[in-house]
């Protein structure tokens, strides 16, 4: 099969959280068909182990990121201080990765709220305090789940610990908190929802092209023009065009930026 121009790069897909029998294929399909790369976000330290493994059998098309999803119970401090000496191990190897994804657990905040039951939060931000030091002291990347006034804490942070380079993945938020974001330079990753969400169509129309991605965050299904489609890399290319579209801009040109964008964020050659 020929192997289309790489043109696009899923900047946040969960590789690991697929089927074990169609990974490589789901893999090699995106990679034959213009994908040049997908930044494998980890849930935990397993999950980052995996992703570890399949960046060494992709080599420079698999990049890992390595974290703890916020939106589960924090676990013991021995399984953490475990998960950060292992993200040590692979800095002191110099492999290239980065933190992710971490963040704070807006959705189980608020519906623990909904029904009345009480959440503590400190936790969480205290584990993500860690996570920006972390990515401060080694100089990688960060991926954060934060969106609504979670992305306003998670600034907070980021700007305490002097953290360069952060990406808030399928953001939602409001025009203060747009702002704030772009003024940091904060990368913003746009999924396929753009096609059908009003509060994604509005996002993209306020923040600077230069500062965005595309993404699918696979394997999340999408609604719309998506319903019942297994979630893929390739879609990222449907965000594209639609990013392009709102921007009013020609589609070639929005896809270069879009892809610069994410080899210069992320140092993928």
């Amino acid at each position: 099969m020929t192997t289309k121009t790489a043109s696009y790069i899923d900047a946040h897909i969960h590789v690991d959280l697929y089927a074990e029998e169609e990974r490589s294929e789901l893999l090699e399909r995106a990679f034959q068909a213009g994908i040049a790369a997908v930044i494998a976000v980890s849930m935990n330290l397993q999950s980052a182990i995996l992703n570890h493994e399949l960046a060494l059998q992709y080599v420079g098309q698999v990049h890992p990121a390595y974290g703890f999803h916020p939106e589960q119970p924090i676990p013991s401090k021995e399984e953490l201080d475990e998960l950060f000496e292992w993200i040590r191990s692979r800095h002191d190897a110099g492999e290239p990765f980065a933190i992710g994804e971490v963040g704070l657990p807006y959705y189980t905040r608020t519906e623990a709220e909904a029904e009345g039951r009480s959440f503590d939060e400190q936790p969480y931000l205290e584990l993500l305090e860690r996570f920006a030091a972390l990515a401060a002291e080694l100089d990688r990347p960060i991926v954060l789940h934060a969106v609504y006034e979670d992305a306003d804490k998670a600034c907070s942070i980021l700007e305490k610990h002097h953290v360069r380079r952060a990406h808030f993945h399928w953001f939602k938020g409001s025009a203060d908190t747009i702002r704030r974001m772009a003024a940091r330079g904060c990368m913003v990753s746009i999924t396929p929802d753009v096609a059908y969400e009003d509060e994604i169509q509005s996002l993209v129309k306020q923040y600077l092209l230069e500062l965005l991605m595309v993404e699918t965050d696979g394997p999340w299904p999408f609604e719309g023009p998506y319903t019942g489609e297994r979630t893929k890399p390739g879609m990222v290319a449907d965000a594209a065009v639609h990013i392009a579209r709102i921007k009013g801009q020609p589609a070639d040109e929005v896809i270069d930026v879009l892809l610069n964008n994410t080899r210069r964020f992320y140092g993928i050659e």
